[in-house]
């Protein structure tokens, strides 16, 4: 349940509102806006007498939530939720890109193509250090080798990282990670979902490849119940009948999750695609349909790559595609 404070209330009404509201035994999120106060009613509402309410005098209107994702739910928070690291912010109009390789290989690969990337205009660094992998046989990642070699490349740099988590007796090796990645394979760990939920760390969330928007949305959910609200949504690609490419980028969701929720969308065409040549105009398409940022797997020599070279870009490739979406950035009205 939701209720609307008229404008101009003062908070002294506001407070006697929630209070009000708290004798039913259930919980009141505030959200300040612009132009309005939202109180977000969680728990049991049932038993609320909405006569009595409606006819308080701070209450413009009163509005009944279906949807099972409450924190996450834009009629909770109206505007979009910009979320920070450092100077960079995602989510304010602007399309932030994370670049790097699908594995962190040694310090010299990432370093190189973290100054190449950041040259082009990306704005955070991405490396896997921990890698699942379908086959037990494929490169697993350096683990905490291929932390250390990211923060040297963050030394060398300066672009935040953004690397991906596979269990919850990982964390204290993931203190100086700017943004957490959980992976699509992890996106129903609700156990890991409830830990990172009490961190107030960045967390990039990816869709299941065989998830549906709205359990994409209570996963999001799991991190926020338990605190942290610095959540990025990014779209994958799911799996459907189509062979042809690696999944099917849903590009559709981009909206949909902009319209049902206030949380930053980003989509990954390289997962998405799984084919380089299709990376550029998934991209392009991406921030047309309105995503907040991209995130593109940048290898300096993808058919050597010891995982993903082949939905990987060069950095010349890269740039160039930089240099494209500038145009449609502005025509979109991005910054």
């Amino acid at each position: 349940m939701i209720i609307v404070v008229k404008p101009k209330t003062e908070q002294k009404q506001i407070d006697e509102l929630v209070e009000l509201i708290g004798r039913y035994g259930v919980s009141v999120n505030k959200w300040v806006g612009a132009e309005s106060t939202v109180l977000g009613l969680i728990g049991d509402t049932s038993r609320i007498d909405v006569d009595l309410i409606s006819a308080q005098d701070a209450v413009e209107r009163i509005m009944k939530v279906q949807e099972p994702y409450k924190k996450a739910n834009r009629k909770f928070h109206p505007e979009d939720t910009v979320v920070r690291v450092g100077d960079v912010a995602i989510g304010d109009g602007s399309v932030q890109v994370i670049a790097g390789p699908c594995s962190v290989e040694s310090e010299e690969q990432i370093i190189d193509i973290a100054k190449r990337v950041k040259a082009s205009g990306a704005t955070f660094l991405r490396g896997g250090a921990f890698k699942p992998r379908t086959s037990p046989y494929a490169f697993q990642g350096l683990k905490a080798d291929g932390l250390e070699l990211l923060l040297e490349a963050k030394k060398a740099t300066g672009l935040p990282i953004v690397t991906e988590i596979m269990r919850i007796s990982h964390l204290p090796l993931f203190e100086d990670v700017d943004v957490i990645q959980v992976g699509a394979r992890n996106m129903q760990n609700f156990e890991l979902l409830k830990e990172l939920g009490h961190l107030k760390k960045p967390i990039l969330l990816k869709r299941g490849l065989a998830n549906t928007i709205e359990e994409f949305l209570m996963s999001a959910e799991y991190l926020m119940s338990g605190g942290n609200e610095n959540v990025i949504l990014c779209e994958r690609g799911i799996r459907t009948y189509e062979t042809y490419t690696r999944n099917t980028l849903d590009l559709a969701a981009v909206a949909v999750l902009k319209k049902l929720s206030h949380l930053p969308v980003i989509v990954d065409p390289s997962h998405a695609t799984g084919i380089t040549w299709l990376v550029e105009p998934m991209a392009k398409a991406a921030i047309a349909a309105g995503a907040d940022g991209l995130m593109i797997e940048v290898h300096n020599n993808p058919k050597k790559a010891l995982s993903d070279g082949a939905q990987s870009i060069t950095p010349d490739a890269f740039d160039t595609l930089m240099k494209d979406i500038a145009p449609i950035k502005a025509a979109c009205g991005r910054k």
